[in-house]
């Protein structure tokens, strides 16, 4: 097994693994828990959620967001700094996906995390502090997690698919991968 396989083949599964289990449980939390937490709470049923589920679903959360991350620069390499500082034109693309992961990714640990620990009673917590974390702040953290994550998706995919076919069907790529590579409309 060479260094090189090792490094792009294996790094790059594991930086599309990582990431999927991390957009994935993003929007767990946007779209499934956040709607399930407010109709546990009116019923009195959320400790289940609130003590089981939701630790360890953040738990993952965090550590995908870091090992996507260090993935990711560990495929840079030393052309890291190329990317992050857009010092080629061929390294834009990713380096915009790489400024939007490490938003996303300061935004896990910085702002999502501290305020789940006091939301979830992980750490001593006042109620006006539980009630700062489940205000303002961690909303707007959350949609910005999912533009990100649409915008990393869109990157991502621009990078894999070809850019000739791209052009020739006059489309993006998020559409060009839902209708499976050719154009929408009828079968031919």
């Amino acid at each position: 097994m060479s260094v090189e396989f090792v490094h792009y083949g294996v790094g790059r599964w594991v930086h599309i693994l990582a990431g999927v289990m991390w957009v994935g449980l993003l929007y767990y939390f946007n779209f499934v828990q956040a709607a399930a937490m407010k109709d546990a709470q009116a019923d009195g049923t959320a400790a289940g959620i609130a003590k089981h589920i939701a630790p360890r679903a953040l738990f993952y959360f965090r550590w995908a967001a870091v090992l996507t991350w260090f993935a990711g620069m560990w495929l840079l390499g030393d052309k890291a700094d190329e990317a992050f500082l857009f010092k080629e034109r061929a390294y834009v693309p990713i380096g915009v996906g790489a400024w939007l992961g490490t938003i996303m990714f300061v935004n896990v640990w910085a702002i999502i995390w501290p305020n789940q620990k006091k939301i979830l009673g992980l750490v001593p917590a006042s109620e006006e502090e539980k009630s700062r974390a489940l205000g303002h702040v961690p909303r707007l953290a959350a949609e910005r997690r999912a533009f990100h994550a649409d915008a990393l998706l869109h990157v991502r995919l621009r990078r894999a698919l070809p850019h000739r076919r791209l052009r020739r069907l006059k489309a993006s790529p998020l559409s060009v991968a839902a209708w499976g590579g050719r154009k929408p409309g009828p079968p031919p």
